[in-house]
Formats: structure tokens, sequence, C-alpha cells
């Protein structure tokens, strides 16, 4: 009978490969348990729904942005899309002064942040699809762009005021859970089934691990490719919506520099920016990891420049 094959070390190679598949989860695992150990009544489950709730904004982001990347390419918009539509949704809800004073249903609000969303993306899509323009270039410009037409929609103004239907949606708990951790655990399983379970999600991983063997074989590349710009541009309009309902209003500023840590947070979890590879467990362990270490630092007190400096060692 032949020996089980084992490293020098004496540890089985599938329990290896095991925890370097699942690395970030055992780092997020490792985290939680100092966390637990170092910071006083930091081991409750009010902690833990907080680091959920926080986590909300860039863990949506990071699902468009892991399936522009998986397909083979970037989108350095997403930021700015989830910017303006909050600022968009804000203007049109609210019955302010600073807002349009069309005080919308919140419903309709939803649709029309959905709508730029999907028309920013599709924007992109065609830019980096049919024109051929490399897509970091594409991106950075509309990320630009977007940002200034969030402050001529305004007038560099801040809005605030919300009516009672759109503040409701952040602060909606089920069962004692707040809606926005139901929506984001929700949001990771549809989209991980869409990623894993289905003909469009394996051909997202065709077209960004060799876009030339998926066209050979019949699948419309171009088509997947505005699909997942698209999918991008209206996952951060929805991230937005949910950000104004959060904070009650919008600013001009909202959410600068969640880029940075969204862009982390997909690569720690595991997404090649070769394109081709990558599963949304692993960015939402990564998404749990950063808000994890973000809500330790509040909780300690210490200044937020720590978080820089942790966000760039991982």
């Amino acid at each position: 009978m032949q020996a089980r094959t084992t490293t020098p070390a004496g540890i089985p190679p599938r329990l290896i490969e095991l925890v370097l598949d699942h690395l970030v989860w055992f780092i997020l695992a490792v985290i939680l348990l100092v966390c637990s150990l170092s910071i006083d009544r930091f081991f409750q489950v009010g902690i833990f729904l907080n680091i959920m709730q926080h986590a909300t904004f860039v863990g949506i982001l990071a699902i468009g942005l892991a399936f522009c990347i998986i397909a083979g390419h970037m989108d350095l918009s997403v930021e700015s899309v989830m910017a303006f539509s909050a600022m968009l949704g804000a203007w049109l809800a609210a019955d302010s002064a600073s807002a349009a004073g069309f005080a919308l249903p919140t419903i309709v609000v939803l649709a029309t942040c959905l709508a730029f969303g999907a028309l920013a993306g599709a924007f992109n899509a065609f830019l980096v699809v049919r024109l051929g323009i490399n897509a970091f270039i594409v991106t950075l410009a509309t990320y630009i762009s977007i940002r200034g037409l969030g402050l001529i929609l305004t007038g560099g103004r801040s809005i605030y005021g919300l009516p009672d239907g759109f503040k409701g949606v952040a602060a909606t708990s089920v069962l004692g859970v707040p809606l926005l951790v139901v929506i984001l655990i929700l949001a990771y399983v549809a989209f991980g089934l869409l990623l894993t379970r289905t003909r469009f999600g394996r051909y997202i991983y065709l077209v960004g691990g060799n876009p030339v063997a998926p066209f050979r074989a019949g699948i419309d590349v171009q088509r997947m490719l505005f699909a997942a710009f698209i999918l991008s541009g209206v996952l951060a309009a929805f991230a937005g919506f949910l950000l104004a309902s959060r904070t009650n209003g919008a600013t001009p500023n909202l959410g600068l520099g969640m880029l940075f840590e969204v862009f982390a947070a997909v690569v720690i979890g595991g997404v090649s920016l070769k394109g081709g590879i990558g599963r949304l467990s692993g960015v939402f362990a990564g998404v749990l990891l950063l808000s994890t270490i973000d809500t330790a630092i509040n909780v300690m007190g210490l200044d937020a420049s720590y978080m820089q400096v942790i966000r760039g060692g991982l």
C-alpha cells in the first residue's frame, strides 16, 4: 500500500492547499481572535454587526470590481459612481433648498440611481470594448468626470433632510439584524452563485483567462464584458443609494478614498489582476478583514492614520 504523501514537515499537502486557498479567512479568524482577547468588550454581537454594517458599502462595490477584474479589465470609476448616485438620490428625494425639491418616492429614486449606474457602466464598456481604449485610462477619466458631475448637480453643496422612507432603508432591522447586513450577505450569496454556478459566470472566467479561446468557441466576448461593466456600475449606484440612506444625505466628498479600500479588499481576497482567477467568498473575507481592523482601531481610540498604514501593509 502506497504511503500517504506529506511535506517534509509532516503536514499533508491537501491541508496546506486548503489553508492557502482560504488564507484570507484564516487571517480574518486570527485578527478576530487577537482583537477579542486584547480589546475589552470587543467579543460581542453588537461589535460584529457593526463590522458587517461598516463593510456594506465597500463590500457591494467590491463585488462589481471583482467581476470586472476577473473578466480581465478594471473599473476605477466605482467610487465616483457611488458618490454621484448618492448625491443624485438625495437631490431627487429631499425637499430642501439644497435639493431639486421633487421629493420623489424612494422606489423612483432607487430606479433612477440604478439607471445612472447602468448608463455609466455601459459608457465605460463602449469605450473599452468597442473603441479599444485601455480600461485603466477610461475608468480613471470617468472617475474624475463623474466626481465633477456631482459638484455641478448640487453646486458643491451638501444635501440633507431625506424623507423617512429613504432614511428607513438603512435604519431598518430584520429580526434584530440591520437590513444593510442582510443586503450585504444576500448580495454575496447571490452574486457568488451567479459567478460559480451559471453559464454567465463561467464565461466571465473564460473571457478573463484567455479572451481569444472563448471567441473561437463562439462566446460573445464583447457582450460578456459589457455585462461586467454594467453590473459594476449598477452595484456602485446601489451602494450610493444605501450610503445616502445611512448618512441621511450626501456631501461632495462622500466616499472619497473608498476606491483604495475596495481595491485592497478585492486583491487581498485572492482576485488576480491578470484576470480569470478569483472567488467572491475570498473578496467577502477581504472586506470583513479591513472592516474588522478599522473597527478595532476605532474602539481602541487610535488615530485613523494607522488604518492607512495597515491597508498598505496588507
